[in-house]
């Protein structure tokens, strides 16, 4: 299992991959936040009883898949997301009404930054999390939420494309894939044209959960 430490780390957590190597489905929309046939990525998940507490239910799963994800939420002080891990809309903002995916109370609960072509003011959402938009890049975003996590660590949240571009830069410490035993056929790939190997990652663990793998990914 992954330990904290007094350095902060870029982390990404609780990120669910296809056995052919997808993190997402196709043609994200309103419907299919997740893509087409996203959602079966993430069936392991939705059984946790920390996935139930999100949305203020009782009941859930315990067991190595609930203890990964509520050590997923452990020592975050900020998020990084993509524009489409925020919403559906493209382009500029037609205006202010879209406040992400998850209602009035998200499951952050600390500021979040959420990379985009088009500013938008920041806002605040009920229980804490403090939506700010950044037009400046990846590294850019990356200082702003190391800022603001006041010594925590800071979840890449995805999509694929965010956290394909933190890659790249070896901007990433370590990272936690969730393994799901489905093929989704199509849909944005996680490896797909990168050499993992030569960026300095390797898989440092492996755990067998009740719906998915736990794949453990550091930085040498």
């Amino acid at each position: 299992m992954m330990e904290e430490s007094a350095v902060p780390k870029v982390v990404v957590r609780n990120f669910a991959i296809s056995l052919d190597g997808y993190g997402a489905g196709p043609d994200q929309s309103l419907q299919n936040p997740l893509g087409v046939k996203g959602e079966e990525l993430h069936q392991w998940a939705f059984k946790t009883r920390t996935f139930h507490r999100m949305f203020g239910k009782d009941g859930g799963s315990t067991g190595t898949d609930e203890d990964f994800s509520e050590k997923s939420f452990e020592n975050i002080g900020a998020w990084i997301l993509g524009r489409n891990m925020f919403g559906p809309v493209r382009g500029a903002w037609p205006d202010e009404n879209w406040k992400g995916w998850w209602g009035d109370e998200p499951p952050y609960h600390v500021p979040v930054f959420v990379l985009t072509h088009h500013a938008r003011p920041s806002f605040t959402m009920q229980g804490g999390t403090v939506f700010h938009f950044v037009t400046d890049g990846i590294e850019a975003a990356l200082d702003m939420a190391l800022a603001a996590a006041n010594g925590r660590d800071v979840r890449i949240g995805g999509g694929v494309s965010t956290i394909r571009q933190y890659m790249a830069a070896r901007l990433i410490d370590e990272l936690h894939l969730a393994l799901a035993p489905v093929f989704l056929g199509r849909g944005e790939p996680l490896f797909e044209g990168m050499d993992w190997p030569a960026l300095g990652y390797r898989c440092t663990g492996a755990v067998a959960g009740e719906g998915a793998t736990h794949l453990i990914i550091d930085k040498a």
